[in-house]
């Protein structure tokens, strides 16, 4: 999806939370050499230098990086955890080169389950709970107040007065894989019919937002 939707052919690559290393490793692999990245904590940093010795620690709303210096950005479930993602996206848009490609997932507010736990009676309890997300934003907020989970609207709010223009905004439904690996065949035929519903109007209950944004140059809105 990610080589679909923005160019990695050679290009210089930047991985905004980079857990451990997973995606700058596939990319550098099979992609471009030119991966640098990126996460708050430091002991993730430290196993992500096995992947792109280019690993920074660094917040997403402070990136030590000049401007318009790289070709693409992910950022894959990450703004839903950061401080203050409106900051945090005007951060990634500075360093992104003009005709560059910023590729964001997170959380779809409408999928049924919160994906991250929530907090009860001051515990938290992990894995998925079903419809927190479906509670008005203050009973929501004090179930999982260490995530959001965005909007359609919400989400494009956060480029409001950025130089970029939307690429493609859609869901997207996961692999399912801990699923498939419990239930085998059905699971795989549960993943195919909802992986068919991208595109459809049943996507509006997909598990993350898909949204791709180019920067556009300062001077092209006055020719």
């Amino acid at each position: 999806m990610l080589a679909q939707w923005s160019d990695l052919d050679m290009t210089r690559v930047l991985i905004a939370g980079c857990g451990v290393g997973m995606y700058a490793a596939q990319i550098g692999a099979r992609c471009t050499p030119h991966v640098e990245a990126f996460d708050i904590e430091f002991e993730r940093v430290i196993t992500a230098r096995g992947a792109t010795p280019h690993a920074l620690v660094a917040a997403a709303e402070a990136l030590p990086y000049p401007a318009d210096h790289f070709d693409t950005i992910l950022s894959h479930e990450v703004l839903e955890h950061v401080a203050d993602d409106r900051r945090a996206v005007a951060e990634m848009i500075r360093v992104l080169k003009p005709g560059g490609r910023l590729v964001i997932f997170v959380p779809n507010r409408w999928y049924p389950f919160e994906t991250h736990g929530h907090y009860w009676r001051g515990a938290y309890h992990f894995g998925n709970t079903p419809l927190i997300n479906y509670l008005p934003d203050g009973l929501r907020n004090r179930l999982a107040p260490h995530v959001r989970a965005y909007t359609a609207r919400g989400l494009r709010r956060l480029f409001a007065g950025q130089l970029v223009r939307i690429v493609t905004h859609r869901r997207v439904y996961g692999g399912y894989d801990n699923i498939i690996a419990r239930i085998g065949r059905a699971g795989r035929w549960l993943r195919a019919g909802l992986q068919r519903a991208e595109g459809t109007p049943f996507d509006s209950f997909g598990l993350s937002h898909l949204l791709v944004v180019e920067k556009i140059a300062a001077d092209s809105r006055h020719p």
